[in-house]
């Protein structure tokens, strides 16, 4: 009996951790195509600062860059909506159970 009170707790959590997880999808694609373009263009920026002769502008301008680029700032935020889609898999898990 306890357990199915549990259940039936647990599925608004579940219902809202699912809209939740497929909106930050949603947008996480939706950032990663803008992030590429923002690391191009800083990329190119860098570029221009080594030609100009200014090293360490050019070298911030790399890491920045790389900060936006997607293995930067778009694969922790894919990795944080991948801990909570299995967070809510987890409860869908229990209730299904």
């Amino acid at each position: 009996m306890l357990r199915f009170v549990l259940k039936v707790i647990a599925m608004p959590f579940a219902l809202v951790l699912t809209i939740v997880t497929a909106v930050f999808k949603f947008l996480l694609s939706v950032s990663a195509i803008f992030f590429g373009i923002v690391s191009s263009l800083v990329f190119l920026g860098a570029v221009i600062l080594f030609i100009t002769g200014e090293p360490i502008g050019g070298i911030a301008f790399l890491a920045v860059a790389f900060f936006f680029s997607p293995f930067g700032l778009p694969a922790l935020a894919g990795w944080l909506v991948g801990l909570l889609d299995g967070a809510g898999g987890s409860l869908r898990g229990f209730i299904a159970g």
